[in-house]
């Protein structure tokens, strides 16, 4: 059996990845081989937590187009991801994992309250625990919620799974030479504005000394590949 590099990870997922080609709502052909790479984190004891994006259903700002008041538009995204979180908790549990959904916004019925010391001892327990509702705040984005969370859980690296296989100096659908970094800084993402996360989230990233995997959601075996220490992607931290 493989030895995870990471005890506890935070996996950051975004709502677009999870509709595949589909490019709008749930892609089960995507969704099923996602879960059944994190049950295998699971298995070889990495602590695993998610934070999942909306933008598959909806995008506050950006959906929004300056039609709707800004803070209803990010609550309406906030419930989006919600949807995306019971999509791959039902998806878990099919595959014999012990899953909890947990949201910023309270709606008790369908999942626990965000509690950080609830979501500490579930992970503690082996069990995936997955994030809805961003940081329950408008204005601010599902990247910047997975870097709090992973702060306040104590993750040692943030896993940004994109429809991107790393960070490059130029957006490679439109630059055929644009150069794939291996390695930055968090200074080298902010002063060259290369789009990680927001600024907020490299920021708290930053502040908090946590690392940032970005690597492509397209094959799901990145995951695991990311959490039994294998080099993949781009890898963001503090300069040496």
């Amino acid at each position: 059996m493989d030895t995870p590099k990471y005890k506890r990870v935070l996996v950051k997922i975004s709502g677009e990845a999870l509709a595949g080609d589909k490019h709008f709502g749930l892609n089960f052909d995507v969704i099923g081989p996602v879960c059944d790479v994190i049950k295998r984190c699971a298995d070889i004891g990495c602590e695993v937590g998610i934070v999942v994006g909306g933008g598959n259903f909806w995008r506050g700002v950006k959906d929004g187009g300056g039609k709707m008041e800004r803070t209803r538009a990010d609550h309406m995204g906030m419930l989006a991801t919600t949807i995306n979180a019971l999509a791959l908790c039902d998806a878990l549990e099919q595959r014999g994992c012990e899953v909890r959904v947990q949201s910023a916004i309270g709606m008790n019925q369908i999942a626990e309250p965000y509690i950080r010391n609830k979501a500490t001892r579930h992970l503690s327990k082996g069990r995936v625990v997955i994030f809805a509702c961003g940081t329950g705040n408008p204005y601010f984005s599902t990247d910047t919620a997975a870097a709090l969370r992973a702060a306040e859980i104590g993750a040692e690296v943030i896993l940004l799974a994109k429809n991107i296989d790393g960070v490059y100096d130029s957006d490679p659908a439109k630059n055929p030479d644009a150069k794939k970094y291996d390695h930055l800084s968090y200074m080298d993402v902010l002063n060259q504005g290369l789009g990680v996360m927001d600024t907020t989230a490299t920021s708290l990233s930053m502040d908090n000394h946590i690392p940032i995997l970005v690597f492509a959601l397209s094959d799901p075996e990145n995951i695991y590949r990311a959490v039994t220490g294998e080099q993949i992607g781009t890898l963001v931290k503090e300069e040496k």
